[in-house]
């Protein structure tokens, strides 16, 4: 008797077989110690196109809206038709008594395997493969804790849902404005409010007028205090002749210490984001990678949306946070003691924990990686490394001054543990263009209330109000608009 796993793709399907020692391979399935193997190639059973209904659709017409099937019918791909006639004969089989749902640990994976076994007919029990990672020993630790395909009903449900919500907007919406406005205009569930936010957006940059304001600086020594803004130029240059040649006084020094815990490890969000802003990458692309990553056992699943690990992971997350450190540049970072549980929360963990790198880091050439592989890997690293690093500390510092009767005010920080941040800017400074210090601030000289400066030079710099800026992807994602939520 044989068990049928259906993976996702090739790739993944070869990495099981593989880990559970199966050695031999047709030209589209692998077999071996009562396993067959397969795989899917992404969806190849969907949602039929509106004439599928009845003939009238063909053409779009205004009267004929809403279209509402009811029951909907799904499709084999044309492009994939051999592929799923393939599972289809695996799965009848006399020799096959079960099937393993092996397609990626998540609502699409449920829904391409679901639609594959129901439209071939299938009856035979299966079970799901839930696991987070492409290694070896995790595979086949899923195989030894395989779950009844019936508790991921629910998923499959909400699979159902997000698709038959894609079809009725998709086809109703686009119908209706292309016969309104005698053009062909696609609308849909996601794309089509995101265009919305962009173009309103674009429409405040156009319209945006930009006005003129200034500030009046006064060189200290070591500092530099600055007026509140000042939009007329003529009132700027009488407080800086005023101010110029005289003696400012530290009239207030308010010193608080802060302390900036380590950041949470990512979630696909999050690593979207991050590699946008430090790299650039599309949100598609940093998916892309990390896909990769996974599909070579040397990244934890991406598709997740949690920042923390489970308890039973502690000892293995140790393990990695040492591997890590290992890697270049982080061989470079200030020796620490990693806080692992601090990377622990079991009510946080949905799913899929974070994402991670894997116990393979030990034995992967990181450098020959290709180029966006190999940021992503790092800023998991990276990530990693700093959330289990010890916290940022530091006195936020704010210098009132008076000079002439004028008010100035200096801000800045005095560092006392540099913490996570250190390993930040060791990765920071491996890079080739380095991405904006959001939290830049400048570093004050010790200063003490009724300290005077004399004489200082006063100057007037001129500015102007900004328009808004472009939308970027880590802006959508703040906003909570997502590719295919």
């Amino acid at each position: 008797m044989s068990k049928l796993v259906i993976c996702e793709k090739p790739s993944v399907a070869k990495s099981i077989a593989s880990a559970l020692g199966v050695t031999s391979r047709a030209d589209v399935y692998f077999e071996g110690g009562g396993w067959l193997i397969s795989w899917c190639i992404g969806h190849l059973v969907g949602l039929a196109d509106a004439a599928a209904y009845d003939d009238r659709y063909k053409k779009w017409r205004y009267e004929d809206l809403p279209i509402l099937p009811a029951p909907f019918h799904y499709v084999v791909s044309e492009e994939k038709a051999d592929q799923f006639h393939i599972l289809r004969s695996l799965m009848e089989r006399p020799d096959v008594t079960e099937l393993v749902n092996a397609c990626d640990a998540g609502r699409e994976g449920e829904l391409i395997f679901r639609l594959v076994y129901e439209a071939a007919g299938c009856s035979k029990p299966f079970s799901r493969l839930w696991i987070s990672s492409m290694e070896d020993a995790a595979i086949r630790e899923g195989f030894a804790d395989l779950h009844p395909g019936a508790d991921y009903d629910p998923l499959y449900q909400s699979a159902l849902c997000r698709q038959k919500a894609d079809w009725l907007i998709g086809i109703n919406a686009s119908r209706l404005f292309s016969v309104l406005y005698h053009r062909t205009l696609n609308i849909g569930r996601v794309q089509t409010p995101t265009l919305a936010m962009l173009a309103d957006r674009d429409s405040k940059i156009v319209l945006f007028r930009k006005e003129k304001y200034h500030y009046v600086r006064l060189a200290l020594e070591g500092a530099e205090a600055v007026s509140d803004r000042i939009v007329s130029p003529e009132d700027a240059q009488a407080i800086r002749d005023a101010c110029d040649g005289q003696r400012a006084v530290c009239v207030s020094l308010v010193r608080e210490k802060k302390t900036e815990n380590p950041p949470k490890l990512y979630d696909l969000t999050t690593l979207q984001r991050e590699a946008n802003r430090v790299f650039g990458y599309t949100a598609k692309q940093t998916l892309d990678y990390a896909q990769s990553l996974y599909e070579k056992k040397l990244l934890t699943y991406p598709r997740t949306d949690s920042r923390y690990l489970t308890g039973d992971m502690a000892e293995t997350a140790s393990v990695v946070l040492h591997l890590a450190a290992r890697v270049t540049p982080f061989d470079a970072c200030p020796e620490f003691f990693p806080d692992v549980l601090a990377l622990v929360n079991d009510k946080e963990v949905s799913d899929h924990h974070a994402i991670l790198p894997t116990l393979e880091l030990e034995k992967a050439n990181v450098p020959g990686l290709p180029v966006g592989e190999r940021n992503i890997l790092l800023l998991v690293c990276c990530k990693l490394l700093c959330a289990a690093a010890e916290p940022f500390v530091y006195e936020a510092v704010t210098a009132t001054f008076d000079c002439g009767g004028h008010t100035f005010t200096a801000k800045g920080k005095q560092v006392l543990s540099q913490g996570w941040r250190a390993i930040q800017e060791v990765f920071r400074s491996s890079l080739k263009e380095k991405p904006e210090d959001e939290d830049a601030e400048g570093v004050l000289p010790a200063l003490t209330e009724g300290q005077v400066f004399e004489p200082v030079s006063a100057s007037v710099t001129e500015h102007f109000t900004s328009p808004p800026k472009p939308y970027t992807e880590v802006i959508c994602y703040e906003r909570g608009i997502r590719n295919r939520p």
